[in-house]
């Protein structure tokens, strides 16, 4: 039996789970005040503060760390790498420390992981962070060599439904065509094949369909304008793109459940702006069908917005299943995620990358 503890550190919360094989024996949220967290400047100042609080967890639920057979943390920002599961070494522990590819509360992940799996001589992994690249050389153009397309999205929560939908569909993952659809703060749409995601929008930084709080793919004349009107300043306009964008633009709300409840209630503007979305997506998954020459074995639907079956995913699938029959995945369990990495890992069915 591998016991493997969970690390998942967030922007407000660190959320930790314990697996024995497949099984997960115990899972909590540890939320984190904005006191507590405000004397920190950078992301890696939280270390100890973060640290401490994983190891109350495991007194508290007796759990020594000895007990168990590996620690995984949640993948943080760093150089863009192939899926799959790494072993946490100098080099990305440097990469993590610095912040040289950008600070997240998730660079913390790797960085526990390591230090605590040290302790007793146990391995320490991550798997499938944000940075996932396995973008076909064809796909990174964009129009102009300035503005190179990026492979920013869901890859810990795409890979893991990729595995479980061929598993649905009777293959391997790695033999499989897939077009997965993480729907939640962001959406991204990924173009599965053999394995690899070949092609897929950058859903942080203003690519794809719009969200519940992020404006997607903008007009882009008219978003150079609003540029150069004096109207904002770069923080600002950054600001309109991701986090007041998409339902907050429209609707002055990030909440899909609230989206939901003013349609059921007879808000004709709010269905009409939810329905938008829902055919943002399914154009882009038309995209990314051609993108694999319409083979798609498959579509996934996923994260929060997929718990929506009487709306948002009918709206998507009516448009989409002639391309291949549509599944839903609700929620985006990132901690079973990353455990089923190190679980396979700890099995020897799936190779362990070094970084």
């Amino acid at each position: 039996m591998f016991r493997i503890l969970v690390i998942n550190p967030g922007s407000t919360s660190t959320k930790l789970a314990i697996f024995e094989d497949e099984n997960e024996v115990l899972n909590e949220t540890v939320r984190h005040t904005s006191a507590e967290i405000e004397p920190f400047e950078k992301i890696t100042d939280q270390y100890e503060f973060r640290k401490k609080v994983i190891e109350n967890f495991l007194n508290k639920a007796g759990y020594p760390l000895s007990s168990f057979s590996a620690i995984i943390g949640r993948g943080g920002l760093l150089k863009p790498i192939p899926g799959g599961i790494y072993s946490v070494n100098e080099d990305m522990l440097k990469d993590l420390k610095s912040g040289k590819y950008g600070e997240h509360a998730s660079n913390l992940g790797g960085l526990i992981a390591y230090e605590l799996a040290k302790e007793v001589e146990i391995q320490s992994f991550i798997a499938d962070p944000v940075v996932v690249d396995e973008m076909m050389d064809i796909a990174r153009f964009s129009g102009h060599p300035d503005f190179p397309r990026k492979s920013i999205f869901h890859a810990l929560n795409q890979k893991e439904i990729g595995r479980q939908l061929a598993e649905k569909l009777g293959k391997d993952y790695e033999d499989s065509n897939l077009i997965i659809v993480h729907m939640g703060g962001g959406i991204s749409v990924g173009a599965h094949k053999k394995g690899k995601v070949v092609d897929v929008n950058n859903a942080l930084d203003g690519d794809g369909p719009f969200t519940p709080e992020r404006a997607g793919t903008l007009p882009l004349t008219g978003l150079i304008d609003l540029c150069y009107s004096g109207k904002y300043t770069l923080d600002e306009v950054k600001k309109l793109i991701k986090g007041k964008g998409g339902f907050v633009a429209y609707l002055n709300t990030n909440d899909g459940r609230e989206v939901q409840e003013k349609i059921v209630k007879g808000d004709e503007k709010a269905k009409l702006i939810y329905s938008a979305m829902a055919f943002q997506v399914a154009k882009w998954i038309g995209k990314f069908a051609a993108a694999m020459n319409f083979e798609v074995d498959g579509i996934a639907l996923t994260g929060g917005l997929a718990y929506d079956k009487d709306m948002m995913v009918p709206w998507i699938s009516e448009r989409v299943e002639f391309i291949a029959p549509v599944y839903t995945f609700p929620g985006g369990d990132e901690e079973r995620a990353l455990a089923m990495s190190a679980f396979r890992a700890l099995k020897g069915v799936q190779k362990i990358n070094t970084y």
